[in-house]
């Protein structure tokens, strides 16, 4: 870490216990500073993620679907319907659609989650409003394609980051939560519906190519990040087991298994070491936090993640993530 970069975080540390009046040895600095710095350092990165995700998206709305009447699923596309029927700006109409849904998530997700996705939804319209991009092609089938690409791909890259600039994913959350649809389901729902008032109010030709559109941004942020519509199993093997099981439970409010094991890396005839073994499941949205509490704790736990369609009963569905 830059060694500027690590004077202000110390800096800023030492002012935040001194604002709490709260005195501190040696040890316990040590282990402030060093969440701290976890912290930091994972927020640039996901920041980057986020601000590389609202340029791609602004390229592929403005240099391929908006100058050509092109519309995609989710929130997204009931923006370009709306702004090719009215006429109002979609930087207006990006902010004011996605609204609900951002309130949505203060109670589904968690407020982190939610503020990043207000900001992330903020930049994104005064990037349409206020970049210039010119017009790539007007080949309907490349806009279908690429427009697509590079608007999944700033989704994509959004989530990564831990936000959303469409809110369609958190709409998803919230009904999943209340009924027995997979948060796939219900994406698909609300896009069949969107493509329908698409072949309505315009022809069935333009909702084919939003059809297209879509399929191409839903690969893309699939590739991505590996499915959004999908919870994640990890498994942790460190010998902070018992850390990280409690930040599991208080932090991210998750429930968690604990499995007793042995390290099987040994040669032949020594005893091998028994450990503790911690299985969690998470939702994608919440990995970016989950991996950032276990590098707070041990930067060097050996973790196994793996992708799992659905998931009920435990504590999953039946309490808001926060």
């Amino acid at each position: 870490m830059n060694p500027l970069f690590q004077y202000i975080i110390g800096e800023t540390v030492k002012r935040q216990l001194k604002d709490k009046h709260q005195t501190t040895s040696s040890e316990e600095f040590d282990s402030i500073l060093i969440k701290a710095k976890v912290e930091y350092t994972h927020l640039i990165k996901e920041s980057i993620f986020i601000l590389i995700g609202i340029l791609s998206a602004c390229f592929g709305l403005k240099g391929f679907l908006l100058p050509n009447a092109f519309i995609d699923g989710g929130v997204t596309g009931i923006s370009l319907i709306v702004s090719e029927l009215t006429n109002i700006p979609l930087s207006i109409l990006l902010v004011v659609i996605n609204i609900p849904f951002l309130l949505m998530a203060f109670s589904t997700i968690n407020k982190q989650f939610a503020v990043r996705s207000i900001i992330a939804i903020f930049l994104l319209a005064i990037s349409v409003h206020f970049i210039p991009v010119p017009i790539v092609t007007d080949d309907k089938l490349l806009i279908a394609v690429f427009g697509g690409f590079f608007l999944g791909a700033g989704i994509g890259l959004a989530i990564r980051g831990g936000s959303v600039i469409d809110g369609t994913e958190i709409l998803a959350i919230f009904i999943s939560k209340k009924t027995s649809l997979t948060i796939g389901d219900v994406i698909l729902v609300f896009n069949v519906f969107i493509f329908l008032i698409a072949a309505y109010v315009f022809t069935i030709e333009t909702a084919l190519y939003a059809m297209l559109t879509y399929l191409s941004a839903s690969k893309t942020i699939d590739f991505v990040v590996s499915g959004i519509e999908e919870y994640v199993g990890v498994t942790i093997i460190s010998d902070k087991s018992e850390e990280i099981r409690l930040a599991i439970v208080e932090e991210l409010g998750r429930g968690c298994t604990i499995y007793n094991g042995k390290k099987g890396f040994a040669p032949k005839g020594q005893m091998l070491e028994p450990t503790e073994i911690v299985y969690t499941l998470v939702t994608r949205l919440e990995l970016v936090k989950l991996q950032t509490e276990i590098d707070k704790i041990d930067r060097e736990a050996f973790t196994v993640m793996h992708s799992i369609k659905d998931a009920k009963g435990g504590m999953i569905k039946k309490r808001p993530l926060h």
